[in-house]
């Protein structure tokens, strides 16, 4: 997990410390959207965006690179977090399909559950990178679908990845 001190902490603090990262950093800021929950072991993070003066487009409705961003680095950090140090994670590819208009606030979940985990540790000990795809459905309230975006992600070992690459860490 990245940054070190981070794991050091206790569960409850390292999930506040998460939330308050997304959230004060001015990227993720600057998509209007705000983590809401982030689950002590890192498996579930909600992301709220609302509809205001700053995420609207020129006909109301939610603006697509708001719904776009803010699906930007859930899956990597929960990755990083399960997988720990000897990992490279890294988004590869993203697409984004707009289904219905956003005109009120919607919601994204990021889940990773424990058969993820060990169905990523049990191919990365067969070859020692992957790639996995994640859907993240954007809905209201009432749980209609709005957006569904698709996020690739690059994992591999660290030490096979650098031998790969020549020492760096980026894909």
């Amino acid at each position: 997990m990245k940054p070190a001190w981070l794991a050091k902490l206790s569960p409850t603090w390292r999930a506040r410390m998460v939330r308050m990262g997304f959230n004060f950093h001015p990227a993720f800021r600057g998509t209007g959207g705000r983590v809401t929950h982030v689950a002590k072991d890192l498996r579930h993070i909600r992301i709220r965006l609302p509809l205001n003066w700053k995420t609207k487009n020129i006909v109301g409705s939610l603006y697509g690179g708001s719904l776009f961003a803010i699906t930007d680095g859930a899956h990597p950090m929960m990755l990083m977090a399960a997988l720990g140090d000897s990992y490279i994670v890294w988004d590869k590819a993203a697409s984004i399909r707009y289904r219905k208009p956003g005109f009120s606030t919607l919601y994204a979940d990021f889940v990773l559950s424990d058969e993820e985990v060990a169905e990523i540790r049990a191919e990365l000990a067969k070859s020692p990178e992957l790639e996995r795809t994640y859907l993240v459905e954007l809905k209201d309230a009432h749980g209609t679908v709005h957006t569904v975006v698709e996020r690739t992600v690059y994992i591999a070992d660290k030490q096979h990845y650098r031998q790969k690459s020549g020492g760096g860490d980026k894909p």
